[in-house]
């Protein structure tokens, strides 16, 4: 092993043994030191419930803003600026095996888009490995929308190409390319291009490129800025399972949390960012599975700290995981969340690239590794360390520490810890109420907002099962080097959603 690999593959070791080593000390420590189990615990369980305090804040900021922002006529606004005329939209959308309906209701959000179409550029990029699939859905895409846009382009991606993996981030690589090769034949300014890497389920809301656009011309230094949406789950949210529904809005308040507070945050799922950037950087990595979050820290590196994310509080909407059962859906959810635990991955390439970058200022590069290792332990370990493994000391202490008062009274102390802790789990579920998509027809009357509040009852259930259980799936295996996790496709619906828009 040289060098170079053997450094990777300590930092790849260094996020799944710290997890590991929280779990197996917490057993062993709960039967042969059960009082330092309890102080850790207790001492856990506070930190947990000041940082829900001190999240919540955060949470509501983005709502209001967000409430804020959708009343704006934000067309009206980029219109008046001096450069709105020079400024063009590429869209990319990757595709693999979706439904027709899925390509149609995305084209069709962009038709419904405000901002001007012959500004826009939209490439549909399919797979060589699914061209028998993709060329006749492709074919019917360009006789509907090929004259509504500036251009529509269609590309596919040649399979096995070397250095690369099956993916998303591969097949934007080679959608970015040829988009390059078409704006210089067109004469158009690199300058002036702003590109929106789409999940290709993606709905957006009508003045998402008109806001874009506005603070493209008006923030300082545009260039090294990527532009982040709301992220919802609307398209097809009332017919999906309980758990499924409540691990979505915990992946949009979780954003919406890091939109109110962008320093040291990363570009999550379908966002956008300026072609010179990616120009700079050449374009997203082709062996990676978190392309969205990758493609920021390659910014991030290139301008040696000097790249942010500005917040957009417009919602972009996508598909829940659909595998027709019941089950199913539980399977595909599960291996959603393990596939955006991957972003795991980033923590080697972080250390790495930040190491060696001496121009990069320390706190630049403390406040992203802290929030990369922080936010990746405690995905895996607070679920865990809250509803299971802090009882441990109760059921595995020898019975001389029973009659302690510490141990006859920290059942109750932390009962109320938790508590205080529900009131996160009150604001979350209040907040996804009016984040709801209007009731579709055919869903039962019985259905409505009122008894989607009580779906967040399961919380305790879907964070350990969907939130610790996969991220310690995925922290595991990079480290234990049993190679990439690799990139699977979530499920997507094959129906037209029947809302997506929040009241």
């Amino acid at each position: 092993m040289d060098k170079n690999r053997l450094e990777t593959r300590i930092y790849e070791i260094i996020p799944g043994a710290l997890v590991w080593l929280t779990l197996v000390l917490s057993f062993v420590l709960s039967y042969y030191h059960p009082l330092w189990m309890v102080y850790f615990i207790i001492v856990y369980d506070l930190y947990w419930l000041f940082r829900v305090v001190y999240y919540l804040p955060f949470v509501l900021i983005s709502w209001v803003t967000y409430r804020r922002d959708l009343k704006k006529d934000w067309l009206a606004k980029a219109q008046a600026l001096p450069r709105f005329n020079n400024v063009y939209h590429v869209v990319l959308l990757p595709t693999v095996k979706e439904d027709l309906i899925v390509l149609q209701d995305c084209f069709e959000s962009l038709l419904n888009s405000s901002y001007p179409k012959d500004k826009m550029i939209v490439v549909l990029g399919g797979e060589g490995r699914a061209e028998e699939s993709f060329l006749p859905k492709a074919e019917i895409i360009k006789q509907k929308y090929g004259n509504k846009f500036f251009e529509l382009l269609i590309t596919v991606h040649p399979k096995d190409l070397p250095g690369e993996i099956i993916g998303k981030g591969s097949n934007v690589n080679w959608m970015g390319h040829r988009v390059l090769e078409r704006i210089n034949q067109l004469g158009i300014n690199v300058d002036d291009v702003i590109v929106s890497s789409f999940d290709v389920d993606t709905v957006t809301h009508p003045q998402y490129f008109a806001c874009v656009t506005y603070k493209f011309l008006t923030i300082e230094n545009p260039h090294r800025s990527s532009f982040q949406p709301v992220v919802l789950y609307n398209n097809n949210l009332w017919e999906s399972p309980a758990p499924v529904r409540v691990a979505m809005f915990g992946t949009t308040f979780w954003l919406m949390t890091e939109l109110s507070r962008a320093e040291g945050m990363m570009t999550f799922s379908s966002h956008s960012m300026t072609l010179r950037m990616l120009v700079d950087v050449d374009f997203w990595q082709k062996d990676i599975v978190s392309e969205d979050s990758r493609i920021f820290l390659q910014g991030l590196v290139h301008y040696h700290g000097d790249y942010r994310v500005t917040p957009i509080y417009l919602p972009v909407s996508m598909d829940t995981v659909m595998s027709g059962s019941y089950v199913q859906a539980l399977w595909s959810l599960y291996k959603q969340q393990r596939r955006w635990a991957w972003g795991v991955e980033n923590f080697p390439f972080m250390v790495k690239a930040f190491s060696r970058d001496k121009a990069m200022p320390w706190l630049v590069k403390i406040n992203f590794l802290w929030k990369q290792m922080e936010g990746m332990y405690t995905w895996a370990t607070v679920p865990l360390l809250i509803f299971l493994l802090g009882r441990l000391p109760f059921w595995l202490a020898p019975d001389v520490f029973r009659s302690y008062a510490i141990f006859q009274n920290t059942p109750f102390t932390l009962e109320w810890l938790m508590r205080f802790a529900m009131i996160g789990v009150f604001a979350s579920a209040m907040l996804s109420a009016t984040l709801l998509p209007a009731r579709p027809h055919h869903v039962p009357r019985w259905q409505t907002p009122i008894v989607m509040l009580f779906q967040w009852l399961l919380l305790p259930v879907t964070f350990v099962l969907f939130g610790a259980l996969p991220a310690i799936d995925a922290q595991t295996r990079m480290m234990l080097g049993k190679g990439r996790l690799g990139f699977n496709v979530s499920p997507k619906r094959t129906s037209a959603p029947q809302t997506v828009s929040p009241k």
